[in-house]
């Protein structure tokens, strides 16, 4: 797949190199790439191309927003002309939303055309995208949302990226439950001081 990651922190190298190594084309789209911050991102990725968010999304299938969750605030009219893509949705609203929305997933289906968004990639932290196999074995990852064809292609992103499984939470009203999941492994994983190699798999008796 043609994938696009805007963005350029902790979840989007994570991603990246993970997708690029399972055969995936993968850019970085960024405000500037001939920025001090953007360079600093690239030396990291040295093999995966940066170009402008504009360019990155015109020769993608699939948008994958790693921004701050307020930030699709000022990507309206960008995501807008990908509504013929499948945008995927790795943020959560946990200390900034963007207002009066609640999820960057809810701006995204409101303001814009695009109906395949997907909520995933946003319940662990990126050490476990950077490295999801545990004892030998891949953890799980989730996916909420309308958009059945967006929830396979991040299903199958999940299975490139190392993970078990990728479990559907349901639809959009799932979405707020998923980024509350989220806050759990934060919670555990940070405030309770457990450590951020930390991860969820869901386990069944048959």
């Amino acid at each position: 797949m043609k994938i696009t990651i805007l963005g350029a922190g902790n979840v989007a190298t994570a991603l990246a190199t993970r997708w690029q190594a399972a055969g995936h084309a993968v850019t970085i789209g960024v405000r500037d790439p001939a920025s001090e911050k953007s360079q600093k991102a690239q030396a990291a990725l040295p093999d995966i191309p940066f170009e402008s968010m504009e360019l990155a999304v015109a020769h993608s299938e699939v948008v994958v927003l790693a921004t701050p969750p307020d930030a699709v605030l000022a990507l309206k009219a960008l995501l807008d002309r990908a509504a013929d893509k499948t945008i995927i949705d790795t943020t959560n609203a946990v200390r900034v939303r963007p207002e009066p929305y609640p999820t960057a997933y809810h701006f995204i289906k409101a303001e814009t055309k695009a109906q395949q968004v997907v909520k995933c990639f946003n319940s662990t932290g990126f050490e476990n995208m950077a490295n999801p196999v545990y004892l030998g074995e891949g953890i799980d990852m989730f996916c909420a949302g309308d958009g059945q064809e967006a929830k396979t292609v991040a299903r199958q992103l999940a299975l490139d990226a190392g993970f078990s499984t990728c479990w559907d939470f349901g639809g959009g009203d799932k979405v707020e439950l998923l980024e509350k999941f989220a806050l759990s492994w934060i919670n555990l994983a940070i405030m309770q001081g457990f450590g951020r190699d930390l991860a969820f798999k869901v386990v069944r008796r048959s």
